[in-house]
């Protein structure tokens, strides 16, 4: 849980950051990937990041400049990744402007609980690095390259001249 603005604001930089440069890899071809024929494809998993950000933080007050919640999914990564860049700045720029510190003692209904500000918070971000793994695996079933976002991937390793861990 965020006790601090600051401290979310400095957090959610790095995984706006780590998550605009791993869409920045997505392709139109690779929207569709899918693990099982009946599992969410790519670009669904994609855009469930971005919309999350304005669904997630409308329920506690705040106004973010994002698609709704039933927004198609965009045929295009570069307009997924636009849009995500855009929805993540206002986030930071919502926060920083509507809540104190005080505000993220503040406990609001979410998803049939009840969480501090500070929770949601940390579940925002939380949410994203879980989708942003499932993402991963799709992306490598496409061929498509990653990154390292707690640390270096495999290539990133290998062109460091680390041989990667079998």
């Amino acid at each position: 849980m965020y006790r601090k603005i600051e401290d979310f604001v400095n957090d959610w930089a790095y995984e706006t950051e780590v998550t605009t440069k791993l869409f920045s890899n997505l392709t139109e071809e690779s929207l569709n990937q899918k693990v099982t024929e009946n599992g969410r494809t790519l670009g669904f998993l994609a855009w469930h990041v971005v919309i999350t950000l304005g669904e997630m933080l409308g329920k506690v007050g705040l106004t973010i400049d994002c698609p709704p919640e039933d927004a198609s999914v965009p045929a295009s990564a570069r307009e997924i990744t636009e849009i995500f860049g855009k929805a993540a700045k206002s986030v930071s720029a919502e926060v920083s402007k509507n809540w104190t510190d005080e505000t993220l003692l503040i406990e609001d209904e979410m998803y049939e609980m009840i969480w501090k500000r500070g929770t949601t918070l940390s579940s925002l971000i939380n949410h994203q690095a879980h989708h942003r793994g499932q993402i991963t695996v799709l992306m490598r079933q496409a061929n498509v390259p990653v990154i390292g976002v707690y640390g270096p991937a495999k290539e990133e390793w290998e062109a460091m001249g680390i041989p990667a861990l079998a």
